[in-house]
């Protein structure tokens, strides 16, 4: 049952914890979303091109850089969560279908309510498990797949192994690309082997992050886009290097996995667990 606290914050339990809405004080319609404390996501009603959060501003400029502005692409989105890029397709590239697959459904519900998609969007919300739903879904029909999936703070297994990367290589049409959100922290094996697994399946790839992450400095996002053509190295390194927090784009990927082998199901392990207090500051 949803809750109304202090400053207009909702508070809700959803399938896959507590979930909060929060108002941004310095945005008529501005929310960020958390789940069991950890930010999940940040939508602006008012204003869908806002992305608050770094790696989902590198995210949508590996987007932006698909095709000519304004020109539709077929999106699939795994996870959910606010639905903060769907808003910002929706918005940059108005006649896009995009699908959503979200595994909880009571979050979605809150969603829908308090935080309506425009009526215009082309966005259909599936509630699902993301790996079942991609097996059922035709080869190359989408141009995009944007991989952003937690549960609670972690990435599931059975989406970090070859044999899924496999299934997203699948369903993407022969020029279109993965770009997804891999969160590790020192020394950084998860991400090498999540590097090593998707370019098992989409070889051409490069990583954009904050240079402390890419170093194994710090816990963070690291922002995979892979495919079959190169990606265009040269303006993602400007949009990361001119972002409010700048970052850097990665191709000698080779290096950066250094040797780790792919991952299968048999051994595929959820990411791993932020370190305590990492959100504590954090809006």
């Amino acid at each position: 049952m949803a809750q109304r606290r202090g400053s207009g914050r909702l508070v809700e339990t959803v399938a896959s914890g507590v979930a909060e809405l929060i108002p941004d004080p310095d945005r008529r319609a501005a929310y960020s979303l958390m789940l069991d404390g950890a930010p999940q996501s940040y939508v602006d009603l008012d204003d869908p091109a806002h992305l608050e959060f770094e790696y989902v501003r590198r995210m949508a400029a590996a987007i932006d850089l698909l095709a000519p502005p304004g020109e539709p692409l077929r999106a699939l989105h795994l996870g959910g969560g606010g639905l903060t890029l769907p808003r910002y397709l929706a918005a940059t590239r108005p006649d896009s279908p995009q699908r959503v697959v979200e595994i909880d459904g009571p979050l979605v519900e809150l969603v829908r309510r308090e935080l309506p998609l425009p009526s215009k969007a082309k966005v259909r919300v599936r509630v699902g498990d993301a790996r079942a739903a991609v097996e059922g879904m035709r080869a190359a029909s989408y141009d995009v797949v944007v991989l952003d999936v937690f549960a609670g703070a972690r990435t599931p297994a059975h989406l970090a192994s070859v044999e899924f990367a496999r299934e997203v290589a699948r369903v993407l049409a022969p020029a279109g690309r993965l770009i997804a959100n891999v969160a590790d922290g020192p020394p950084l094996r998860y991400a090498r082997a999540q590097v090593a697994t998707i370019r098992a399946a989409l070889p051409v790839a490069c990583l954009v992050a904050d240079a402390a992450v890419l170093r194994g400095r710090r816990f963070g996002n690291l922002v995979v886009i892979a495919g079959r053509t190169p990606p265009p190295v040269a303006e993602l390194t400007r949009r990361a290097a001119g972002d409010w927090f700048p970052g850097r784009v990665e191709t000698d990927l080779d290096r950066f996995a250094g040797g780790v082998a792919p991952v299968t199901d048999s051994v595929a392990v959820a990411s791993p667990t932020p370190p305590a207090g990492l959100f504590s500051n954090r809006k």
